[in-house]
Parts: structure tokens; C-alpha cells; sequence
């Protein structure tokens, strides 16, 4: 049974959050708290945890990725990105939006963060979709909803950090997440057709000759290839998805030295973006660990499994208990610490209805990433408010038939374990 002042203290930290206060300090607060009232584990713990929860060789990948990610944006080869897919679907009635949509998933192959592809596209996207009639805050809806696959499609840090929690190979979890985060995109794709057949957004232009085409599939050849060689050398064996991010940074520093769209005056600010991105998540997974091995040592996920059993046992209505959790929890709080406190709490209730490991990490994160369009925190939604000057409701509003999307596709997710399991 949960002590009175447990939960206390649990509620205290969820005020903080709310309230504002920073998520590393609120947990901090919360998870010294813990120890020093219930005495479950020694108060030493703090310190060494904040040190060694950080000392894991797959985190390094994590700074890596996000610097190629804005590699990717310093060099241009986003742009070129872009430029290919609208190429191929801009013709279309609805070219544009896909377009975009695809250009944000081409991106999220490579940087395995959602912000970073926000920000990036989203510069880069939002006057073309104007121009092709889409209302300006739709036009952010459609990138911040793309953008989400930049924590579902591999490589994805959220991937690196939830194998960390659950000591599940990263390799492993790329491979299971491939077809379920594609799967999303897709459903996006088909959302805004939906929509845009409805509304009339976009009437397409003239189909581009052949030519151009492979003009821009050949302009965009240096972006089309590091997905291919982050992706091919993970699922080939060839290195491990830590290695495979360092192969990624190197390489697009090389290839934007090579077609001189890099230079030394780059590097500073390049490196500095990426250092911020880091030094907010880092200290959330420092903290986030010791603050769930706390809640374990107290039994809290023993008493989680007993509430949500003692209820039903049916996996159907549990994944749909669980979706809603999720779904609430992305909506308050930032994925990295939902992934680091609420992983651990519900895994064992995922396994008692039969889900294994891996599915349950795959529609774990896939659950957790509709929080990125969502109200209050929407992390893409003040991404593309800052880029457009639209306000965060006007876009949260037109993002509701793209969370619709997203939470059907991970009902299947949920319900159909060989979507992630196929390779396993």
C-alpha cells in the first residue's frame, strides 16, 4: 500500500511540473524527497546515480545525433531534401502537404529528434504550403504533426533512452519501429488528403517532367545518403547505432565541406545549438532514473499492475487504459522523463497482458509522441509558433485530425504485435 505521504509528495511534483518549474529540478526535488521520508534507499544514491546514470556508452549518441541534425540544416542538404519529395508529389492535389510530410520523415531518418525537424522544416515549409492555399496555421499542423516521426522513424534518441531503461539493444528497437513509424507517417498522409478534399486547401499544379525529377533526386544524392548508411550499417551489422552517429556527424561535415556549403564560421554556433538541445536533456535523464528507482524501491508498479488488473485484464481495454495514460502524460510532460518514469511503471503491466518488451516499447514511444501536438506542452506546437508568430491554440486546433490519425495507428500498433515484432 502507498503511503499517504508518498503520494503526497508525488502530487507535489506534478504541481511543480505544471506550475512550470524546470523538469530536471522538479523531479530533483521530488525524487530527494522520496528518500528522505521513506528511507527506501540511502540518500548517497543522489549522487552517484546523477553521475552514473549518465555513464552509458549508448547515450553518446544522443549529443551525436543532434548535431547531425543540425548539420543537416547548416549544410543544406534539407532544403535539397525537400525540394526531392516535392518534386515527386507536388504535382498532386494535395502534393504540397504530402510533400512536407515525407520531407519530415526523410529528415527524422536522420537526426532522431522532433524538435530539430520543426524548427528545420518548418522554415523552410511554411510560405511554399501558404502559397499552395493552405491556411498558415494548418501549415504548422502538418509540420509539427511530421515532425513527431522524428522520435518514431530510426535512428530516434527516444529509441536509445527507453533500450537504456529497458536494456533492450538499440539495433533491436530501430528494426521493430521502422514499419509502425512509417506506418504513422502514412496515416498522416492520408489524414490531410482527408481533409484537404474536404476543405480545399490545395488544387495541385502540373506535374514535373521526368527531368526534373531526377534533377532533384540527384541534387538531393548526399541527403538521400546518410539515412542509407546510418540505417544500412545498423540493420547490416556494421556498427552499433553509437557508432553509427558518429559515422553520421563526420559524414555530413565532410560532405558540407565538400560541396562548400560548411565553413570553419559555421561550427561555433552549429555546435552551440546542439550543446542547449543536450544540456536540457541530459540533466532530465540524470535525474528521471534516480526518481523511477525510487518509485520502484517503494513498489509503485507493483501497486500500478494490481490497480489496472484488479480492473480488467482484457488487452484490449488495458492497451486502451494505457493510451489514454500515455496520452495525458504527453500532454504534461516532455517525452525523455515520461520515458524514464513512466516506462518502468507500466512495462509490468504491458507484461501481464502478454505484450512482450519490445512491442510495448515500440507502442510505447508511438503513444507518447501524439503529446508533441498536444496541449499544454506540445512541445512542436511552441516550436512552430516560434517560427510562424501563429498562436499555439490556432495550430493545436487544426493538429486534432492528425492526432485522430495517430492514435488510430497506434491502436493497430497495440493490436496487431507483428507490425513491430516482424523482425524480432
Amino acid at each position: 500500500m502507498v503511503s499517504t505521504a508518498v503520494i503526497g509528495i508525488l502530487i507535489l511534483t506534478a504541481v511543480l511540473i505544471l506550475i512550470g518549474i524546470p523538469i530536471f529540478a522538479s523531479l530533483g526535488i521530488g525524487s530527494y524527497l522520496l528518500l528522505d521520508v521513506t528511507n527506501v534507499l540511502p540518500k548517497t544514491l543522489f549522487g552517484q546515480t546523477l553521475f552514473t546514470g549518465l555513464d552509458a556508452f549508448a547515450l553518446i549518441a544522443v549529443p551525436l545525433f543532434i548535431l547531425t541534425g543540425d548539420a543537416i540544416v547548416e549544410t543544406g542538404l534539407s532544403h535539397k531534401l525537400l525540394n526531392f519529395t516535392e518534386s515527386v508529389f507536388g504535382g498532386f492535389r494535395t502534393g504540397m502537404g504530402t510533400a512536407t510530410l515525407f520531407g519530415c520523415g526523410l529528415f527524422a531518418a536522420i537526426s532522431g529528434s522532433n524538435a530539430s525537424d520543426a524548427a528545420a522544416l518548418g522554415r523552410i515549409t511554411l510560405d511554399r504550403l501558404e502559397d499552395r492555399g493552405y491556411p498558415r496555421p494548418y501549415g504548422c499542423s502538418i509540420v509539427a504533426s511530421g515532425a513527431s516521426t522524428g522520435i518514431l522513424i530510426p535512428p530516434s534518441i527516444s529509441y536509445i533512452i527507453v533500450g537504456l531503461v529497458f536494456g533492450i539493444s538499440a539495433s533491436t528497437l530501430f528494426l521493430a519501429a521502422l514499419i509502425p513509424g512509417v506506418a504513422i507517417l502514412l496515416g498522416m498522409v492520408v489524414m490531410n488528403i482527408l481533409v484537404n478534399r474536404r476543405k480545399g486547401y490545395e488544387t495541385g499544379t502540373e506535374h514535373p517532367e521526368v527531368s526534373e525529377v531526377g534533377w532533384s533526386l540527384w541534387d538531393a544524392k548526399y541527403g538521400l545518403l546518410i539515412p542509407f548508411i546510418i540505417l544500412g550499417g545498423i540493420y547490416s551489422g556494421t556498427f552499433t547505432p553509437t557508432e553509427a552517429s558518429a559515422v553520421a556527424v563526420i559524414t555530413t561535415i565532410l560532405i558540407g565541406i565538400g560541396i562548400q556549403t560548411l565553413s570553419l564560421p559555421q561550427f561555433p554556433e552549429m555546435l552551440e545549438r546542439s550543446a542547449l538541445v543536450n544540456g536540457v536533456i541530459s540533466p532530465i535523464i540524470a535525474i528521471a532514473l534516480l526518481f523511477s528507482q525510487a518509485l520502484s524501491a517503494l513498489g509503485i508498479p507493483e501497486a500500478l499492475v494490481s490497480a489496472i488488473i484488479g480492473t480488467t485484464s482484457n488487452f484490449y481495454l488495458v492497451t486502451i487504459i494505457m493510451i489514454v495514460f500515455l496520452f495525458v502524460a504527453g500532454a504534461i510532460m516532455e517525452t525523455t522523463p515520461n520515458i524514464l518514469v513512466l516506462g518502468p511503471l507500466l512495462l509490468p503491466v504491458a507484461q501481464r497482458v502478454g505484450m512482450h518488451p519490445v512491442h510495448f516499447s515500440v507502442f510505447f514511444i508511438s503513444a507518447l509522441a501524439v503529446g508533441f501536438i498536444t496541449p499544454p506542452i506540445g512541445l512542436n506546437l511552441y516550436v512552430m509558433s516560434g517560427v510562424s508568430g501563429e498562436s499555439i491554440t490556432d495550430i493545436a486546433k487544426t493538429a486534432v485530425p492528425f492526432m485522430i490519425a495517430m492514435l488510430a495507428i497506434i491502436l493497430l500498433i497495440a493490436w496487431i504485435p507483428v507490425l513491430s515484432m516482424w523482425g524480432i
